[in-house]
């Protein structure tokens, strides 16, 4: 690794909109991608992102431009050590957020130039852990008419999964339970079924809904109420632990390190799905799965397979907890969209996510 007092030089970061292959909704057409650039004063270069679907990218790149390219240039260069000033110095715009989303764009880019000054993948210039990460099939897919719905899951057990998710939430809990039942049929009872309900129910609502949905045995509920909500996902916690057990997943509205800490803390979460640009990137990544292991807790990163499967080689196995898995929505991947640069530095194949050569993250936008 690199020795003496390196510094940044320079920081960069440019726009890319980003279409989706299949809209996540009429509202969500399109990702958008901040990309950056940043050089040491040793004259390691690093690239990185931000992220956004369809909402703030713009904000995102203002912040990175306006707010934290003057205050990063001339400061640490080495990835994580100026992490904690930068999100404090952004704090009146917000602790979390598009704060912690723009913070991504630049700790990314550090941990790239110091994995590529040591001619290194990132995942080796921390440490892998395993070889391949278990992926599961996703899909944003409430919208979906139901044949489209059973179409999907035929290709997810076409392709190895041996673990899926489907959104829930529509109006009446009997569609979502005939939806659910028909997926069961086609994956069969030994493969994992996962559901999302993405936020849309009330604590009451929830409760009577997962009575319903426990027919179909599902591996856990994610995001079922308001993440703001950490009373009502406590709540919710003790009424499933004492009726159906399905273990509640949150993470990918929750953005720093303490409120993943609250959520352990108070028995409001069973698995957690931290967002790593949501968080602010891999320095507060890694202090949230230090903290999940803490805990006893699964951590499966959220979306971003890419960049996912990389940090989640690297975390360490806990004792009697579960390995982290990454997720695979239909069609979204960068290298799926035609968005890189360069060949995709991980390929998901027979349900599971390996590193491609590469060196740093091996991710550089077009």
């Amino acid at each position: 690794m690199s020795t003496g007092v390196i510094t940044l030089r320079s920081l960069d970061a440019r726009l890319v909109r980003v279409p989706l292959t299949r809209p996540w909704g009429s509202g969500v057409t399109s990702v958008g991608v901040v990309a950056t650039h940043v050089v040491r004063s040793d004259g390691a270069e690093g690239w990185g992102f931000s992220w956004t679907p369809q909402i703030g990218a713009e904000a995102v790149h203002a912040l990175l431009v306006n707010d934290i390219a003057p205050v990063a240039v001339g400061g640490p260069g080495e990835p994580g050590e100026g992490w904690r000033p930068m999100w404090q110095h952004l704090h009146e715009a917000g602790g979390g957020g598009l704060t912690t989303i723009a913070l991504a764009g630049l700790d990314l880019a550090l941990w790239d130039a110091a994995a590529r000054a040591d001619d290194a993948s990132v995942s080796g210039w921390l440490g892998a852990q395993r070889e391949a990460v278990r992926a599961y099939g996703s899909g944003v897919n409430l919208h979906y008419p139901i044949d489209d719905l059973v179409a999907q899951a035929e290709r997810w057990t076409d392709a190895g999964f041996d673990a899926v998710k489907v959104k829930v939430g529509k109006p009446e809990v009997a569609e979502d339970l005939d939806r659910l039942r028909a997926v069961r049929a086609v994956i069969g009872p030994d493969r994992a079924l996962m559901i999302d309900a993405n936020q849309r129910w009330e604590l009451d609502r929830a409760t009577a809904a997962l009575e319903v949905l426990a027919e179909v045995s599902p591996a856990w509920i994610e995001e079922p109420l308001r993440a703001e909500d950490l009373w009502g996902h406590t709540e919710l916690a003790r009424r499933l632990a004492a009726s159906s057990g399905i273990p509640i997943a949150v993470g990918e509205n929750l953005h720093t390190v303490h409120r993943f800490d609250e959520y352990l803390r108070a028995g409001a979460a069973q698995i957690v799905q931290p967002n790593i640009v949501r968080v602010g990137g891999i320095t507060p990544f890694l202090g949230i799965a230090a903290i999940a292991a803490e805990y006893g807790t699964a951590v499966h990163p959220h979306l971003l397979p890419e960049l996912s499967t990389q940090v989640a080689r690297t975390l360490r196995a806990t004792p009697g907890v579960a390995e982290p898995m990454v997720e695979d929505v239909e069609d979204a991947g960068f290298g799926d969209l035609g968005a890189l640069r360069d060949p995709s530095p991980v390929t998901v194949r027979d349900g599971y996510a390996v590193e491609n050569a590469h060196v740093g993250l091996g991710i550089r936008f077009r």
